[in-house]
């Protein structure tokens, strides 16, 4: 009974926040909604017991919206004094999510505690006697080992060309001369001037 209510209640709070993130026209609070949604479909797949899933939302994708936030923060032409200026206003709202939010986690821990939601095991068959997190290491690295190197080869690849972009010979830049910085004397870059009284220097 408590695994459906936490469905439930999940799936609501991932479509209410999804709508609220695509609809909100602050860049800012479309961030903070989107967040919202990650933390709450990690409470999803919890409950499907696929706790490795759910901790990846966590960590890789609500740290890649901080890294997303940062750049929208950085490119937008974002007033602060006037986002300062609404903290107060927003101070009950945010405790409200805030406390939302907690009580959503609880909520979720103790229905992975009373045993998750039972799910169809032809699906995606595993032994009992290993955890979901070896499972998904013994298939990864025995059934889908040339798979999971062909993608590490693709990424590699693109990471490559990323730099080799980056880094082609382009027209019209100055670069450095690093042998001449680094042979250049202290006389050379400073000139000791004694101008007379009421006159300026001339550089």
């Amino acid at each position: 009974m408590i695994q459906a209510i936490a469905f439930y209640l999940f799936a609501a709070v991932v479509l209410l926040s999804g709508a609220m993130t695509i609809t909100s026209r602050n860049p800012v609070h479309s961030v903070l909604w989107l967040i919202l949604a990650f933390f709450n479909a990690a409470g999803l797949m919890l409950l499907c017991g696929a706790e490795f899933i759910a901790m990846l939302l966590v960590i890789v994708y609500v740290g890649a919206v901080a890294v997303l936030f940062l750049f929208v923060v950085m490119m937008l032409d974002i007033d602060f004094a006037e986002l300062r200026a609404g903290f107060v206003r927003y101070a009950l709202i945010g405790l409200i999510f805030a406390i939302f939010l907690a009580v959503e986690i609880f909520f979720a821990i103790g229905a992975w505690s009373a045993g998750g939601l039972k799910l169809d095991q032809r699906i995606a068959p595993t032994s009992d006697k290993m955890s979901n997190i070896e499972a998904i290491g013994h298939l990864l690295y025995s059934h889908y080992l040339f798979v999971f190197e062909g993608a590490g080869l693709v990424l590699l690849v693109a990471m490559i060309g990323a730099i080799v972009l980056t880094h082609r010979t382009r027209g019209g830049v100055k670069g450095q001369k690093i042998g001449r910085q680094v042979s250049r004397r202290p006389q050379d870059a400073t000139r000791n001037m004694q101008p007379p009284v009421g006159q300026g220097v001339e550089l």
